[in-house]
């Protein structure tokens, strides 16, 4: 599969002629989106490599096109690179396409709320004809690197469009891990004041085909006292490892901070408070990137093939729930998502697997199989019926990476044969029961070997 990672390079020197660049580029996409509005009622049946020169007769004067239907384009745009043009024609195109086929649905589902004697009241989506567009810089047409941290871009300077020299940051592109990786064409970007240069790097990789009676997995329980605990499981069920992740500093900085806003909201209502906000963002992703990082190492480290999440949707709490109020608020600023599609993302770069599992239960099983567990005020200790006390979210990532090999090992055996096993391993039946005792039950079932 092909994956791809991005770096920014900050641009130190000329920033302020740049501009001129995104603001000439933006209004030509939107001529450009109107013109396509206009021009061509049904976009399902084309392409971007059809759409281009269609949309380019019309707004692009050339020798064996003198007259083109809207000439003011040329006009307005004087001298603007072809390059430019075809990429806001591909871009314009993608964003008609997208609000039409938003149309479609949002008339499906009025249609659908009426047969049904239903009110209706949502707004249909609207054509956004203005938009703040990033272009990219093709080599050679617009871009020329001279160095590892110089190069030369073509720009709108002084009413013309005019090569000029820029200084950038490098990257140490060994640490980043795209050292062999094929270099694309770089995008400018502009993040408050500051402009960089956006290269994107891309590369094929394999991902793990280990067998499964050879695999070894990171099973991951994601949380809100640990950010995540993480435990190393092989196929026999045997515990290879243990990690728990969290960041209690920053936690701690983000609570204050969002207990601050709430005071400035209740004492002058809804505000927007953007310094808040931006504190509170950046510690958050910190939280996502620290966590995923260290779960990749984690794996890494043990050599794991696969890493295993719960499947978490959106979690309902249940009705007359004590603490509602407050663990509703908790549940808002987990990023749980952000750090399993960041984790995602930088194991497929090093060829590793991701999983999903029924998140039911997990937590409130015992991995030893001895039943349901009672968890402290904390919830981060679970006492077993046996009596021992173990650290639940740990309990719980046995579960999930035994609930991985489970289903592995269901998808290779025969329907006749997984009923017999399910005789000898009741636990079997029903999915959101399954616990580390259960696939170690499984595995003696089998007949598999004790040692690899």
């Amino acid at each position: 599969m092909k994956v791809a990672k991005s770096l920014l390079h900050k641009i130190t020197n000329r920033t302020e002629i740049f501009n001129d660049t995104l603001d000439i580029y933006n209004d030509a996409l939107s001529f450009i989106i109107q013109v396509i509005d206009k021009e061509f009622d049904h976009t399902d049946d084309l392409t971007t490599k059809s759409i281009v020169p269609a949309v380019e007769k019309l707004i692009h004067a050339t020798k064996s096109n003198p007259l083109p239907k809207y000439k003011e384009f040329n006009e307005r745009f004087y001298k603007f690179p072809s390059y430019f043009r075809r990429s806001a024609i591909a871009s314009a195109f993608g964003k008609v396409k997208s609000f039409r086929s938003n149309y479609q649905n949002w008339e499906k589902e009025q249609k659908y709320a009426l047969s049904e004697g239903k009110k209706f009241k949502k707004q249909p989506p609207r054509l956004q004809v203005k938009h703040k567009e990033f272009p990219v810089f093709y080599r050679e047409n617009m871009f020329n690197r001279t160095s590892d941290t110089t190069a030369q871009i073509k720009v709108f300077y002084q009413n013309d469009w005019v090569w000029t020299d820029i200084e950038f940051k490098g990257q140490d592109l060994y640490k980043r891990g795209v050292w062999e990786w094929k270099e694309n064409n770089p995008k400018l970007i502009k993040r408050g004041k500051k402009f960089f240069l956006s290269i994107s790097y891309e590369n094929k990789v394999t991902l793990a085909k280990t067998p499964i009676q050879e695999q070894k997995v990171c099973a991951v329980d994601l949380g809100l006292t640990n950010s995540a605990v993480c435990s190393i499981i092989d196929v026999r069920g045997t515990v290879l490892g243990r990690k728990f992740i969290d960041q209690p500093k920053e936690k701690d900085r983000l609570q204050t901070l969002t207990n601050k806003l709430r005071k400035a909201q209740r004492a002058s209502g809804r505000i927007e408070a953007p310094n808040f906000w931006r504190q509170i963002n950046g510690y958050q992703q910190h939280i996502v990137r620290h966590t995923s990082q260290e779960i990749i190492k984690f794996a890494a480290k043990h050599g794991c093939d696969v890493i295993v999440f719960e499947y978490l949707g959106k979690i309902k709490i249940p009705k007359g729930f004590y603490g509602a109020r407050k663990l509703r608020f908790k549940l808002h600023g987990w990023r749980k998502i952000g750090i399993q599609n960041k984790v995602e993302e930088m194991a497929h770069c090093q060829g590793m697997r991701i999983f999903r599992i029924n998140p039911r239960n997990t937590s409130a099983l015992a991995f030893d199989g001895s039943g349901k567990v009672e968890r402290n005020r904390k919830k981060d200790l679970a006492t077993f019926s046996t009596g021992k006390v173990y650290h639940a979210d740990l309990s719980a990532s046995y579960n999930i990476g035994a609930r991985y090999f489970i289903r592995a090992f269901q998808k290779t055996i025969s329907e006749t044969k997984w009923l017999s096993l399910q005789a000898k391993v009741p636990e079997l039946a029903i999915r959101t029961s399954q616990t580390l005792s259960s696939f170690i039950s499984l595995h003696h079932a089998l007949g598999l070997p004790k040692e690899a």
